[in-house]
C-alpha cells in the first residue's frame, strides 16, 4: 500500500474518466485524491443495494476497512422518464455487464425512437458516502442533473452515458462539454462540492 497522509482521499473507483473528473474537481483544495490503484487496494465490493445510499455506503465502509484512510464513494446513475427510473442503480450493469457504453447508448436511442422531446426527460443523480477515520457513521450527500435523453449520439469528452445526456439549456450533450464546465453543473459535481464542504467542516 503506498504511503497516505491526513490530507490524502481514497475515492472508491478504478473508472479512469471518474477519477479524472474528481482530481480535477480537487485540484484547487487542500485535498489530494487517490485512486483504489495508489493504495495498493484491491477489492471488488458488489453492488447490490436497492438505492444509490446504499450502494454508495457499503463500498465506502468496505474501501475504509481495507486502506483506514479517509473515503469517498459514490453511487452514480441514469434514470429515464420514459423507462420508469430505469436503469438507476443498475446503471453500471444495464443491457449487460460487459456491454461496452457505446453499445448501451445506441441500444437506449433505438428504444427511444419515436419519443417526443417533452417524453425524454432524464437525470443523472449522484449520492456521496465519506467515512473518516474514529467516525462510527458516514456522512451522505445527494445530487441530482436534469436533462433529457439526445436523439443521436454527441461528443467525446465524457464517459458512460454522456454522450446521449443531452441538456436543452445548453444546446449539448454533456460528452460535449469540457470538463471545467462539466464540474460546475454535473451531479458528480455538485455531490463533490457538497462533500468537500462537509469534509472542511469536519
Amino acid at each position: 500500500m503506498s504511503r497516505i497522509s491526513g490530507r490524502d482521499i481514497v475515492f472508491a473507483t478504478r473508472n479512469a474518466g471518474k477519477i479524472r473528473e474528481v482530481k480535477s474537481f480537487f485540484a484547487n483544495s487542500s485535498f489530494n485524491i487517490l485512486s483504489l490503484d495508489d493504495v495498493g487496494v484491491d477489492i471488488n465490493v458488489i453492488e447490490d443495494g436497492t438505492t444509490f445510499e446504499e450502494n454508495a455506503q457499503k463500498k465506502a465502509w468496505e474501501v475504509y476497512y481495507a486502506c483506514g484512510q479517509i473515503v469517498l464513494a459514490d453511487d452514480s446513475g441514469l434514470m429515464i422518464d420514459a423507462f420508469d427510473g430505469l436503469p438507476g442503480v443498475d446503471s453500471a450493469n444495464y443491457l449487460g455487464t460487459d456491454t461496452p457504453y457505446p453499445v448501451r447508448n445506441r441500444k437506449i436511442l433505438e428504444m427511444m425512437a419515436g419519443v417526443p422531446d417533452d417524453e425524454r426527460g432524464a437525470r443523472f443523480v449522484c449520492v456521496i458516502a465519506i467515512v473518516i477515520p474514529g467516525k462510527t457513521k458516514s456522512q451522505l450527500v445527494r445530487a441530482e442533473m436534469n436533462g433529457r435523453i439526445a436523439c443521436e449520439i454527441a461528443g467525446d469528452d465524457g464517459f458512460g452515458y454522456d454522450p446521449i445526456f443531452y441538456l436543452p439549456e445548453y444546446g449539448m450533450t454533456t460528452a460535449q462539454m469540457d470538463l471545467a464546465q462539466k464540474n460546475k453543473i454535473s451531479h458528480r459535481g455538485q455531490a463533490l462540492r457538497l462533500a468537500l464542504n462537509k469534509l472542511e467542516e469536519l
